[in-house]
């Protein structure tokens, strides 16, 4: 059993029978009242952002979650379909559980997350950073440096990607897969 003292970031907690993860949390305190917890959750198994206020020391109920890491195989119509890289087993995943699904290619990494009560895979996401291969992009301007300005790119994932002036069609770039943005050019 755990309070709400052992509340961190990222830690997956049921919650009126959905499961939650932490964004964010903190401590209020005033002088006249007891202190209260507050955290924002964002939903595992639903879609569903909420914040939630507890008062100190009251208990709370994690789920221990493992990391596994699968690759990605193809899509269709079950979803993306992931297969175990060390039993070979394979699962197919609904778009809405992978985070940033745009970015999978073919043989990619992909990290699964697991509840170990009922062994269901409960999301997914990408590595932080990843390379894809600029397929299209216009010529950039001279000139136009005086800000740091950028252009369109379709990269090999077929998603767009905003992109440097200077960064040409077929060059391999890493981006990141949280926020979708260009990080830097990387050299083949």
């Amino acid at each position: 059993m755990a309070t709400t003292a052992d509340i961190s970031r990222g830690m997956i907690i049921k919650l009126e029978g959905s499961l939650y993860s932490v964004v964010d949390f903190g401590e209020n305190k005033t002088a006249r009242a007891a202190a209260k917890v507050w955290a924002k959750l964002k939903g595992v198994d639903n879609t569903r952002s909420i914040e939630k206020t507890w008062n100190s020391g009251e208990n709370i109920y994690p789920v221990r979650v493992e990391k596994k890491n699968f690759q990605f195989l193809y899509k269709d119509d079950s979803g993306y379909n992931l297969m175990n890289n060390e039993t070979f087993e394979q699962i197919a995943l609904a778009e809405e559980m992978i985070d940033a699904p745009q970015f999978l290619k073919d043989g990619g990494e992909v990290f699964v997350f697991i509840n170990t009560e009922t062994d269901q895979p409960i999301g997914a996401e990408l590595p932080e950073k990843i390379v894809v291969r600029i397929t299209y992009c216009e010529p950039g301007l001279r000139g136009d440096t005086a800000t740091r300005a950028l252009k369109s790119a379709t990269v090999d994932t077929g998603s767009t990607v905003n992109v440097p002036l200077f960064v040409e069609e077929g060059e391999l770039i890493r981006i990141n897969t949280k926020t979708g943005e260009y990080v830097e050019r990387v050299k083949e």
